[in-house]
């Protein structure tokens, strides 16, 4: 019988050595292949589309290929709809998303999470002609165009805001040059990266949210050696300052700081 115990216990020390092994192994893995697979959209600017040539490009798209610069091995992109790209790194097809991911307390029970590489706050915008808004509370009562699933939509009518439904901030500029919106909420990255290539709309950003929401980098828990690399890589990207420059080209502002 004590013979039957030590080859239970010294083959259960055995699978616990080769689990812990999997998971350590996985940053070894990615180096050995000389490749990093990272789960995105590829549908969603400016954080991961495809431009006028085919290209996927995008400020997610370009983090990734800085970070796995920094470790040193190629990325590839798999590509798929939200709910699939964790479903791939569940089953291990991605070694991560890097898709605009935030944190939640029910994707903290399977993944860890890098620091955050952006500090995005909600932006209120109206025409310049506009005296009549200078901040939320003066919502009350005006009609805000917003996306009616949205979050923003939630908190432009918790201000009082009447909603009008738009889908795109095209619609959204459209509306409030015309007059029949009076002001929108959204990311502020979002109001970036179309005013970057709509300088000539006449818009202003009123007021910010004093919170703000970041993106971090998923792995699969006990991948401690691949998150502490990729949290080398992006508090190098960072001191570099070729995050910020990520950050200026998509969005045509800096999030990557918290302190702005």
């Amino acid at each position: 019988m004590k013979r039957l115990i030590s080859i239970l216990l010294i083959v259960g020390m055995m699978l616990t050595g080769c689990s812990t092994a999997q998971k350590e192994d996985q940053l070894a893995a990615i180096r050995e292949a000389g490749v990093m697979v990272v789960g995105t959209e590829g549908t969603y600017s400016p954080n991961s589309y495809h431009d006028e040539n085919g290209d996927l490009v995008g400020f997610d798209v370009e983090v990734a290929q800085a970070i796995g610069e920094y470790l040193g091995v190629e990325v590839e992109f798999f590509e798929a709809e939200w709910d699939s790209l964790f479903a791939a790194m569940d089953s291990g097809r991605v070694d991560t998303v890097i898709n605009e991911v935030e944190y939640s307390e029910d994707r903290a029970l399977k993944y860890d999470f890098s620091e955050p590489y952006t500090y995005v706050r909600g932006a209120l915008l109206v025409r310049n002609d506009n005296t009549d808004i200078t901040g939320f509370d003066d919502l009350a009562g005006k009609r805000c165009a917003q996306n009616l699933t949205s979050s923003w939509g939630t908190l432009a009518q918790s201000y009082g805001a009447e909603l009008v439904s738009v889908d795109s901030v095209y619609q959204t500029m459209e509306l409030l040059a015309s007059g029949r919106a009076d002001a929108t909420l959204n990311a502020e990255t979002a109001f970036g990266d179309y005013l970057k290539n709509h300088p000539e709309e006449e818009v202003r950003i009123i007021a910010y949210t004093d919170d703000y929401a970041s993106s971090l980098v998923p792995v699969r828990k006990g991948e401690e050696d691949l998150l502490a690399a990729i949290n080398e890589a992006l508090a190098s990207l960072k001191e570099s300052g070729r995050l910020a420059e990520i950050s200026e080209k998509y969005f045509g502002i800096d999030v990557t700081e918290s302190d702005r």
